[in-house]
């Protein structure tokens, strides 16, 4: 059938062809990616393509569509990106209807900065394959959305692509956006792999597709949490010491990895981080997050040593694969104090993870040429990993997963000794995730997370500003978590980690990201601020179910269940949050995570301290109140108080315990059940 579609819209792509820009060749490009697809599912890629284009250009672009998916396993659209570096610019500069539109603009082209984003052409923010959009038509129509966007509008989004906009009240969400929630029985790799060429799927990570990244600043305070109190855990710290005098060695310079030597040196500690992608490690260099680099491990451990002796702390980047400086502590007997990876394992056959004996060009040639062969050496590499983990666990070595799906990838490698119960991942892995162990019982449990806030002036002066309206709001004395919050923002102008858009994170309860909100939007009322946009990570309290990370430290069994992660999203919706989401994958990949999300605009308007005081209790304690039900401890004991001082308002179930005696002489009759039941 023929329709007459152009005069059904207004809000399209213009009938006029783009000239095709030149391409940076400094720039990070992403690998080939695997194209799996049959013929007739190539003819859907491509027709799927050209459904975003006026028909008079079809036949000139077809073929040029058709080449990027036949070349680079993928339809970008690259002649429709804008020219030159995407930055995010001051809200004022952009056009809308309403400021959350605009603010939203912003927030997606700061995600798209060569600064902050892992391969900027492909639209790739962090993570290997996290997508701000599936390609470059969606992104020139979501703006052109945004830009027409009012107060009583909500645009709806589908794995990147602008579904429409539809009529709601000023109190509803302005933009609803949700990525890759695939059905059950397709909800895996292969499937996904396919939806993702044939553009219906959309990998958003967590805040890639959610819009709310703001650059590895955003994981710099989860790693300095993690490595401080890993310190304490384990290495005899004092409660209120920090990493002085000590080691910690991981993997990874790119997106969220790359907060992992500026993490440690925060912490005063020294870091010696594996990379072995030069570009990712000259990015650190020239923003200061690293010292030094050398592809020599004499030296590295020469540098790392001196500054433990020293005391001084002290960020080096190691350009070589982590497998070999792991070899080399285990042959040159190296005490390796705190050892972790933040490589991007949930993605480990699609360039994530580079098999050792490879370069990083030799990676990329083979993962385009040989994906069979780069699969084996994966998998031989990991296992290896594995090896030397458990060599230096042996001699006294801290080793813990940090969420980027490192042990799954392990035992989807064939090593099921990693497996707690040696079968199956239904009990978790001998080796703790940073969940479990220190970020769930010390951070999570009691509600405190990734809270983010942007200034949408872009000014420096707002960001300071807001620093120190937070300090006043952080009461360092109640406990330790929040003295150390309180350093991390008194500081955070010092150790320079905005990179991109005038951008914080501080990690706050319920309590203080409330208070903190609240302050925010009335300073922008009283004019001392421009406005605001509030977020967080969804690797947070209440906004991600994910059994190989945020609720590894659930152990009723319902770290299985996504119940906690979608109603966070439901609840943000109702209570009337500017932007919310809701994803599949995240950090650790599709099929193992869904990840809830939100941004807030404060315009200084007396409907956002409404908004603000229904939604931001309900985005953290949703998440406390699941952990009290699955019986952990301090989220009982958040969960009793929030009840006293809520009353009138909110309740919360919380569990009667059981004592351990009933429990075990019930479990002693078990096995005479057993028997019963089959003679």
């Amino acid at each position: 059938m023929k329709f007459d579609v152009k005069d059904a819209m207004t809000i399209k792509l213009d009938p006029v062809l783009p000239e095709m820009h030149k391409i940076d060749p400094k720039v990070r490009r992403a690998p080939v990616r695997d194209l799996t697809l049959s013929k007739h599912e190539i003819e859907l890629a491509l027709r799927n393509a050209l459904r975003y284009i006026p028909e008079e250009l079809h036949e000139e672009l077809a073929p040029e569509f058709m080449e990027e998916l036949m070349t680079r396993g993928r339809i970008y659209g690259y002649r429709f990106r804008p020219e030159g570096n995407i930055k995010a610019k001051s809200i004022d500069e952009y056009k809308g209807k309403c400021i959350e539109g605009k603010a939203i603009q912003l927030m997606i082209d700061n995600n798209l900065d060569f600064d902050v984003a892992l391969y900027p052409y492909e639209l790739v923010t962090y993570g290997e394959t996290g997508q701000v959009m599936q390609n470059w038509m969606q992104y020139r129509l979501v703006m052109k959305y945004l830009e027409n966007l009012t107060d009583e509008q909500t645009l709806v989004m589908e794995s990147g692509h602008p579904l429409g906009l539809f009529r709601s009240h000023k109190t509803s969400p302005r933009v609803i956006i949700t990525n890759s929630l695939m059905i059950g029985e397709f909800d895996n790799q292969k499937h996904w792999h396919k939806a993702v060429a044939m553009g219906v799927a959309n990998y958003g990570q967590m805040t890639a597709g959610g819009w709310m990244y703001i650059g590895p600043q955003g994981i710099v305070h989860g790693t300095y949490n993690t490595v401080l109190n890993a310190a304490r855990l384990k290495l005899g710290v004092p409660h209120d010491g920090d990493l002085r005098g000590h080691i910690f060695i991981s993997s990874g310079l790119g997106g969220m990895s790359g907060a992992q030597g500026k993490a440690a040196k925060i912490a005063n500690g020294v870091g010696i981080i594996a990379e072995v992608d030069i570009s990712r490690i000259n990015t650190r260099l020239e923003q200061g997050w690293i010292d030094e680099c050398s592809d020599d491990l004499d030296q590295v451990f020469k540098w790392a040593n001196e500054a433990k002796e020293s005391k001084t702390p002290r960020a080096i980047a190691y350009h070589g694969n982590i497998v070999d400086l792991l070899e080399y502590c285990v042959k040159n007997n190296v005490h390796v104090e705190l050892l972790s990876d933040q490589t991007s394992c949930h993605a480990q056959y699609d360039g994530g993870y580079c098999p050792q004996g490879l370069t990083f060009e030799e990676r990329t040639k083979m993962l385009a040429e040989d994906k069979e062969g780069f699969c084996k050496l994966v998998d031989k590499t990991l296992k290896h990993h594995f090896e030397l983990i458990k060599t230096l666990v042996d001699r006294g070595t801290y080793f813990f997963d940090y969420g980027n799906s490192f042990m799954k990838s392990v035992f989807d490698a064939g090593v099921k000794e990693i497996a707690k119960n040696g079968v199956d991942e239904s009990e978790g892995f001998i080796f703790p995730s940073y969940v479990e162990d220190i970020m769930g019982p010390m951070l999570f449990d009691y509600g405190y997370g990734p809270f983010r806030w942007v200034c949408l002036s872009n000014k420096e002066e707002d960001l300071i500003k807001t620093d120190h309206a937070a300090m006043e709001c952080i009461d360092k004395d109640r406990r330790g978590q929040d003295l150390d919050n309180y350093i991390w923002i008194r500081d955070a102008e010092k150790n320079q980690l905005v990179v991109g858009s005038q951008a914080r994170i501080l990690y706050q309860d319920e309590i203080g990201r409330l208070k903190i909100a609240l302050k925010f939007n009335d300073m922008v009322r009283k004019g001392e601020v421009g406005p605001i946009m509030l977020g967080r990570d969804h690797h947070d309290v209440s906004g991600t179910d994910s059994p190989f990370r945020e609720t590894s430290n659930i152990k009723d069994g319902s770290n299985i269940m996504a119940d906690m992660a979608t109603q966070c999203f439901a609840g943000n919706c109702a209570r009337g949050m500017s932007m919310v989401a809701l994803h599949n994958g995240g950090g650790v990949g599709i099929g193992k995570s869904i990840n809830g999300g939100f941004g807030m605009v404060l315009d200084g308007s007396d409907r956002v301290d409404t908004i603000l005081k229904a939604a931001m209790p309900w985005d953290v304690m949703s998440g406390v109140a699941r952990r009290s039900w699955a019986r952990n401890d301090h989220s009982i004991e958040t969960a009793i108080q929030y009840n006293k001082d809520h009353k009138d308002t909110d309740h919360i179930t919380i569990p009667y315990l059981v004592d351990d005696k009933i429990i075990e002489k019930e479990m002693a009759k078990v096995d005479e059940y057993e028997a019963k039941r089959h003679n």
